[in-house]
């Protein structure tokens, strides 16, 4: 594998480096993450985040959930994963908590 950088590295197809690092490629690295925000209704306290973040880190790939509750109106959840989440597995994790799913990347 051939690159141009500027780096002063002379030896292109050697996977280390002279300073002792270990090149890896893309494929055989952690997956970038997927960030999905999700529009939620009916959370009023700190009982609906906890129920909605159990459900939703219950789905494939999933590595951190973040909820930010309007007890007045419609919460934001912002679903950190290493895959596409599919709206209907989506839908049914809030439906399991007793919530609504509003929107999704709104």
């Amino acid at each position: 594998m051939s690159h141009e950088c500027n780096c002063g590295c002379s030896n292109e197809n050697n996977a280390n480096t002279s300073q002792g690092l270990q090149i890896t490629t893309r494929d055989q690295a952690t997956p970038l993450s997927i960030q999905t925000e999700l529009k939620i209704s009916g959370m009023t306290c700190g009982h609906c985040v906890a129920s909605v973040t159990e459900e939703l880190k219950e789905l494939p790939g999933v590595q951190n959930v973040d909820v930010v509750l309007d007890a007045q109106g419609i919460s934001t959840a912002t679903v950190t994963a290493t895959e596409n989440l599919s709206e209907e597995r989506i839908r049914e994790a809030i439906d399991e908590a007793g919530y609504k799913l509003e929107a999704i990347n709104a």
